[in-house]
Protein backbone atom coordinates (compact mmCIF):
# COMPACT_ATOMS: atom_id res chain seq x y z
CA UNK A 1 0.00 0.00 0.00
CA UNK A 2 1.18 3.55 -0.86
CA UNK A 3 -0.38 5.78 2.14
CA UNK A 4 0.37 5.79 5.79
CA UNK A 5 -3.58 6.63 6.19
CA UNK A 6 -4.94 5.21 9.49
CA UNK A 7 -8.49 6.26 9.48
CA UNK A 8 -11.57 6.86 7.12
CA UNK A 9 -12.37 10.36 8.63
CA UNK A 10 -16.47 11.52 8.70
CA UNK A 11 -16.78 12.62 5.21
CA UNK A 12 -15.41 9.58 3.49
CA UNK A 13 -17.62 7.46 6.05
CA UNK A 14 -20.81 9.41 4.33
CA UNK A 15 -19.70 9.48 0.94
CA UNK A 16 -18.93 5.36 0.98
CA UNK A 17 -21.21 4.31 3.33
CA UNK A 18 -23.05 1.98 0.67
CA UNK A 19 -19.70 0.17 -0.18
CA UNK A 20 -18.92 -0.17 3.60
CA UNK A 21 -21.99 -1.78 3.72
CA UNK A 22 -20.72 -4.63 1.56
CA UNK A 23 -19.16 -7.50 4.10
CA UNK A 24 -16.91 -8.32 1.32
CA UNK A 25 -15.64 -4.58 1.81
CA UNK A 26 -16.29 -3.50 5.22
CA UNK A 27 -14.82 -0.55 7.00
CA UNK A 28 -11.38 -2.32 6.52
CA UNK A 29 -11.46 -3.07 3.03
CA UNK A 30 -13.08 0.96 2.18
CA UNK A 31 -9.66 1.65 4.49
CA UNK A 32 -7.12 -0.39 1.88
CA UNK A 33 -8.88 1.21 -0.84
CA UNK A 34 -7.85 4.67 0.41
CA UNK A 35 -4.30 3.46 1.14
CA UNK A 36 -4.26 2.28 -2.90
CA UNK A 37 -2.30 2.72 -5.55
CA UNK A 38 -3.88 2.10 -9.16
CA UNK A 39 -2.24 3.05 -12.47
CA UNK A 40 -4.18 3.13 -15.51
CA UNK A 41 -2.64 2.91 -19.08
CA UNK A 42 -4.45 4.79 -21.49
CA UNK A 43 -7.84 7.34 -21.02
CA UNK A 44 -9.63 6.30 -23.92
CA UNK A 45 -12.36 4.30 -24.51
CA UNK A 46 -11.84 1.54 -21.48
CA UNK A 47 -9.77 4.11 -19.34
CA UNK A 48 -12.61 6.65 -18.87
CA UNK A 49 -15.01 4.24 -16.78
CA UNK A 50 -12.50 2.62 -15.22
CA UNK A 51 -10.87 5.96 -14.18
CA UNK A 52 -14.57 7.40 -13.26
CA UNK A 53 -15.26 4.39 -10.42
CA UNK A 54 -11.99 3.61 -9.01
CA UNK A 55 -12.22 7.25 -8.16
CA UNK A 56 -15.68 7.51 -6.89
CA UNK A 57 -15.29 3.83 -5.09
CA UNK A 58 -11.78 6.06 -2.96
CA UNK A 59 -8.91 4.27 -4.53
CA UNK A 60 -6.53 7.00 -2.63
CA UNK A 61 -4.09 7.45 -5.65
CA UNK A 62 -5.12 6.88 -9.53
CA UNK A 63 -1.95 7.74 -11.64
CA UNK A 64 -3.31 8.55 -15.67
CA UNK A 65 -1.18 7.94 -18.13
CA UNK A 66 -1.68 8.37 -21.98
CA UNK A 67 0.59 11.04 -24.21
CA UNK A 68 -3.07 11.30 -26.37
CA UNK A 69 -4.95 14.62 -26.70
CA UNK A 70 -8.67 15.25 -26.67
CA UNK A 71 -10.37 15.00 -30.56
CA UNK A 72 -14.21 15.02 -31.21
CA UNK A 73 -14.20 11.71 -32.42
CA UNK A 74 -13.37 10.53 -28.96
CA UNK A 75 -16.53 11.90 -27.15
CA UNK A 76 -18.70 9.12 -29.12
CA UNK A 77 -17.24 6.40 -26.37
CA UNK A 78 -14.39 8.22 -24.01
CA UNK A 79 -17.10 9.23 -21.24
CA UNK A 80 -14.49 10.81 -18.54
CA UNK A 81 -14.11 14.10 -21.50
CA UNK A 82 -16.15 16.87 -22.17
CA UNK A 83 -16.36 19.24 -25.56
CA UNK A 84 -14.54 21.76 -23.42
CA UNK A 85 -11.47 19.94 -23.38
CA UNK A 86 -10.81 19.63 -27.16
CA UNK A 87 -7.26 19.47 -27.78
CA UNK A 88 -6.31 18.98 -24.28
CA UNK A 89 -3.74 15.72 -23.06
CA UNK A 90 -6.14 13.22 -22.27
CA UNK A 91 -4.48 13.21 -18.95
CA UNK A 92 -5.09 16.86 -18.38
CA UNK A 93 -9.02 16.51 -19.02
CA UNK A 94 -9.99 12.85 -17.00
CA UNK A 95 -7.47 14.57 -13.98
CA UNK A 96 -9.91 17.50 -13.91
CA UNK A 97 -12.74 16.17 -14.31
CA UNK A 98 -11.78 13.26 -12.06
CA UNK A 99 -11.20 15.80 -8.81
CA UNK A 100 -14.61 17.47 -9.86
CA UNK A 101 -16.40 14.01 -9.05
CA UNK A 102 -14.01 13.00 -5.31
CA UNK A 103 -10.93 15.67 -4.12
CA UNK A 104 -10.50 12.95 -1.28
CA UNK A 105 -8.42 11.60 -3.80
CA UNK A 106 -4.58 11.90 -5.14
CA UNK A 107 -4.34 11.73 -8.91
CA UNK A 108 -1.02 12.36 -10.82
CA UNK A 109 -0.48 12.15 -14.41
CA UNK A 110 1.89 11.26 -16.88
CA UNK A 111 1.54 13.02 -20.66
CA UNK A 112 4.68 11.94 -22.68
CA UNK A 113 5.48 8.29 -23.74
CA UNK A 114 7.53 6.22 -20.85
CA UNK A 115 10.59 4.55 -21.82
CA UNK A 116 10.76 0.91 -20.64
CA UNK A 117 12.99 2.42 -17.15
CA UNK A 118 9.97 4.64 -16.57
CA UNK A 119 8.17 2.63 -17.13
CA UNK A 120 9.50 -0.10 -14.96
CA UNK A 121 9.53 2.59 -12.00
CA UNK A 122 5.76 3.67 -12.54
CA UNK A 123 5.01 -0.22 -12.23
CA UNK A 124 6.94 -0.78 -9.12
CA UNK A 125 4.55 1.53 -7.47
CA UNK A 126 2.13 0.22 -8.29
CA UNK A 127 -0.87 -1.48 -6.13
CA UNK A 128 -2.64 -2.47 -9.98
CA UNK A 129 -2.13 -1.85 -13.23
CA UNK A 130 -5.64 -1.68 -15.57
CA UNK A 131 -4.18 -1.99 -19.47
CA UNK A 132 -6.98 0.32 -21.12
CA UNK A 133 -4.61 0.97 -23.80
CA UNK A 134 -5.27 0.00 -27.63
CA UNK A 135 -2.43 -1.56 -28.95
CA UNK A 136 0.04 -5.08 -28.41
CA UNK A 137 3.14 -3.13 -28.27
CA UNK A 138 2.21 -1.32 -24.96
CA UNK A 139 0.26 -4.38 -23.56
CA UNK A 140 3.45 -6.61 -23.95
CA UNK A 141 5.55 -3.37 -22.09
CA UNK A 142 3.02 -3.86 -19.48
CA UNK A 143 2.73 -7.46 -19.59
CA UNK A 144 6.52 -7.42 -18.95
CA UNK A 145 7.09 -4.97 -16.03
CA UNK A 146 4.06 -6.25 -14.16
CA UNK A 147 5.00 -9.69 -13.95
CA UNK A 148 8.66 -8.61 -13.41
CA UNK A 149 7.35 -6.24 -10.20
CA UNK A 150 4.78 -9.03 -9.47
CA UNK A 151 2.15 -6.47 -9.47
CA UNK A 152 -1.17 -7.52 -10.54
CA UNK A 153 -2.46 -6.39 -14.05
CA UNK A 154 -6.37 -6.04 -15.44
CA UNK A 155 -6.60 -6.30 -18.91
CA UNK A 156 -9.69 -5.57 -21.21
CA UNK A 157 -10.47 -5.05 -24.77
CA UNK A 158 -12.99 -3.85 -26.59
CA UNK A 159 -14.18 -3.39 -30.58
CA UNK A 160 -17.28 -3.49 -32.38
CA UNK A 161 -19.63 -5.23 -30.21
CA UNK A 162 -17.40 -7.84 -28.71
CA UNK A 163 -15.07 -7.02 -25.15
CA UNK A 164 -12.72 -9.23 -23.11
CA UNK A 165 -11.92 -9.20 -20.20
CA UNK A 166 -9.07 -10.89 -17.74
CA UNK A 167 -7.02 -10.31 -14.59
CA UNK A 168 -3.23 -11.48 -14.02
CA UNK A 169 -1.99 -11.56 -10.54
CA UNK A 170 1.59 -11.78 -10.43
CA UNK A 171 1.23 -12.00 -7.11
CA UNK A 172 0.49 -15.53 -7.49
CA UNK A 173 3.46 -18.03 -9.16
CA UNK A 174 0.36 -19.87 -10.75
CA UNK A 175 -1.32 -17.00 -13.12
CA UNK A 176 -0.70 -17.44 -17.16
CA UNK A 177 0.15 -13.92 -18.17
CA UNK A 178 -0.65 -11.45 -21.55
CA UNK A 179 1.88 -13.73 -23.46
CA UNK A 180 -0.07 -16.87 -22.49
CA UNK A 181 -2.69 -15.31 -24.62
CA UNK A 182 -1.37 -13.63 -27.32
CA UNK A 183 2.29 -14.01 -29.09
CA UNK A 184 4.23 -11.17 -29.71
CA UNK A 185 4.67 -12.47 -33.44
CA UNK A 186 0.98 -12.88 -33.82
CA UNK A 187 0.29 -10.05 -36.68
CA UNK A 188 -1.82 -7.47 -36.80
CA UNK A 189 -4.07 -6.08 -34.56
CA UNK A 190 -7.66 -5.20 -34.95
CA UNK A 191 -8.18 -0.65 -34.39
CA UNK A 192 -11.80 0.98 -33.21
CA UNK A 193 -10.42 3.54 -35.92
CA UNK A 194 -10.33 0.59 -38.40
CA UNK A 195 -13.15 -1.32 -37.62
CA UNK A 196 -15.19 1.18 -35.20
CA UNK A 197 -17.05 0.02 -31.53
CA UNK A 198 -20.30 0.28 -30.15
CA UNK A 199 -19.93 2.88 -27.47
CA UNK A 200 -21.38 0.98 -24.26
CA UNK A 201 -19.41 -1.83 -25.00
CA UNK A 202 -15.60 0.14 -24.22
CA UNK A 203 -18.15 1.25 -21.16
CA UNK A 204 -19.35 -2.14 -19.99
CA UNK A 205 -15.64 -3.42 -20.57
CA UNK A 206 -14.17 -0.59 -18.58
CA UNK A 207 -16.25 -0.71 -15.67
CA UNK A 208 -15.41 -4.66 -14.98
CA UNK A 209 -11.81 -3.44 -15.42
CA UNK A 210 -12.37 -1.44 -12.03
CA UNK A 211 -14.89 -4.14 -10.66
CA UNK A 212 -11.80 -6.32 -11.23
CA UNK A 213 -8.90 -3.65 -9.99
CA UNK A 214 -10.91 -3.08 -6.53
CA UNK A 215 -10.91 -7.09 -5.84
CA UNK A 216 -7.51 -7.37 -6.46
CA UNK A 217 -6.72 -4.69 -4.09
CA UNK A 218 -9.32 -6.52 -1.47
CA UNK A 219 -7.83 -9.75 -2.34
CA UNK A 220 -11.05 -11.63 -3.49
CA UNK A 221 -11.35 -13.77 -6.30
CA UNK A 222 -10.99 -11.97 -9.57
CA UNK A 223 -10.33 -13.72 -13.24
CA UNK A 224 -6.78 -15.14 -12.76
CA UNK A 225 -6.87 -18.17 -14.97
CA UNK A 226 -9.99 -17.31 -16.93
CA UNK A 227 -10.57 -15.07 -19.51
CA UNK A 228 -14.09 -13.32 -19.98
CA UNK A 229 -15.59 -12.88 -23.28
CA UNK A 230 -18.21 -10.61 -24.39
CA UNK A 231 -20.56 -10.45 -27.06
CA UNK A 232 -23.02 -7.20 -26.58
CA UNK A 233 -24.63 -8.15 -29.68
CA UNK A 234 -26.72 -11.19 -28.40
CA UNK A 235 -25.66 -10.13 -24.74
CA UNK A 236 -24.30 -13.46 -24.23
CA UNK A 237 -21.00 -13.52 -22.02
CA UNK A 238 -18.73 -16.75 -21.67
CA UNK A 239 -16.21 -17.55 -19.60
CA UNK A 240 -12.96 -19.68 -20.75
CA UNK A 241 -10.14 -21.02 -19.12
CA UNK A 242 -6.95 -19.62 -19.83
CA UNK A 243 -3.73 -21.84 -18.24
CA UNK A 244 0.04 -20.97 -17.99
CA UNK A 245 1.33 -21.73 -21.48
CA UNK A 246 4.55 -23.96 -20.42
CA UNK A 247 5.99 -22.23 -23.46
CA UNK A 248 5.93 -18.85 -22.62
CA UNK A 249 9.18 -16.51 -23.35
CA UNK A 250 7.69 -14.01 -21.28
CA UNK A 251 6.69 -16.44 -18.17
CA UNK A 252 10.05 -18.33 -18.85
CA UNK A 253 11.99 -15.76 -18.21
Amino acid sequence: MTSDKTELNDAELSRYSRQILLSDVDYDGQLTLTQSHAVIFGLGGLGSPAALYLASAGVGKLTLVDFDQVDDSNLQRQVIHREANIGQDKVASAKTNLQALNHHIEISTVATKLTEAELADLVAMADVVLDCTDNFESRFALNRQCRRHGVPLVSGAAIRWEGQLTTYDFRQAETPCYQCLYKEEQGQELTCSQNGVLAPVVGMVGSMQAIEAIKVLLTLPTLMGKLMIMDAHTMQFRTLNLPKDPDCKTCRD
